[in-house]
């Protein structure tokens, strides 16, 4: 039962400083300039500099080595939620520039904001190494796929193989991933000023991109949020498909079972919330990521606490 309370207190942190958002931008705080202001300030300063520091201090070269056997599961899982997630949107003919939005959904999920705090609810610190690793392909699939379709379908031309998507594919959150990577493998550490600096610009992330996600939701028409077929599938494609598809993968794989649960609660987390940040980015359908985003933080309030008593219950 404490482990339940301390997720759904996780979960309510994230749920008030989005709420804040809405407020002031309801009170005329926030104009338009500031919000893609937030945006670009989120994706190319805050998540790179995050990345690094939380790869150099929650890694080291032996744990990368040793639980690389681990990285087919969330690899696979992914791709299956992936294909099942066009496979939806054709079956649902969602409008072509919110497909990558509504795949995206589907597949990578909030590993760090939410996920983290839930697995130290739930797992302990014994845990956080798994939710690293499902943390390094999430967040690739994200910077990797799932940019480059919400690129394409804002109209950005994103071909996997041009100079175009390079530019597309090696964002800042990525190239800071890749940085953090070879720091690890090389065994180097940040100097402390520049580590110290890394953490508190790394660390605007989370609230920044909640402000963000409650002053896109403040702007759109809440007449305009309805459970029809499309955002419900999404959400079962978030909390029933996605989880399903790291069960499916597991009997593969002689996996420790911690680190099984762990993936498997990690799939189940909220949709990725810089999936909005980064819609607005490239000029895609922001309004309709953050709706999603939303929708599955709330409806995690739910969903969280239920797996957590499949899991331990």
């Amino acid at each position: 039962m404490a482990a339940i309370l301390h997720a759904l207190q996780g979960i309510l942190t994230i749920v008030i400083m989005i709420a804040t958002g809405f407020y002031l931008s309801r009170k005329g705080w926030f104009s338009e300039s500031f919000s893609s202001a937030v945006a670009q300030l989120v994706t190319k300063v805050c998540l790179p500099t995050y990345m690094i520091v939380n790869l150099t201090v929650n890694f080291s070269h032996d744990q990368l080595i040793e639980m690389s056997g681990g990285l087919p599961v969330p690899i696979i899982s992914m791709a299956l939620g992936y294909f099942n997630g066009h496979a939806a949107a054709r079956l649902l003919k969602v409008r072509r520039d919110r497909v990558g939005v509504f795949c995206t959904v589907f597949f990578v999920s909030n590993t760090i904001f939410i996920g983290l705090p839930m697995t130290l609810a739930l797992f302990g610190e014994e845990g956080i190494p798994y939710v690293m690793l499902y943390y390094m392909v999430n967040t690739t699939m994200f910077w990797v796929v799932a940019v480059h379709d919400m690129a394409s379908d804002a109209g950005v031309a994103a071909p996997w193989l041009s100079r175009k998507t390079l530019k597309v594919v090696l964002n800042p959150p990525l190239l800071g991933f890749l940085a953090g990577i070879i720091l690890v493998m090389l065994d180097w550490r940040l100097p402390m000023p520049i580590e110290a600096s890394f953490r508190y610009l790394g660390g605007m992330t989370t609230p920044l991109a909640m402000l963000f996600i409650g002053i896109a939701i403040s702007k759109a028409s809440w007449s305009e949020i309805k459970f029809d077929r499309e955002l419900t599938a999404a959400m079962v494609g978030r909390f029933v498909i996605c989880p399903l598809c790291v069960m499916v993968c597991l009997p593969f794989f002689a996996l420790p079972k911690l680190m099984s649960e762990v993936f498997i609660m990690q799939a189940a987390m909220p949709a990725m919330t810089n999936t909005s940040i980064v819609a607005k980015v490239y000029g895609g359908d922001y309004k309709y990521a953050a709706m999603l985003t939303v929708v599955s933080t709330l409806l995690a309030v739910i969903t969280t606490p239920f797996y957590m008593w499949v899991l331990r219950g």
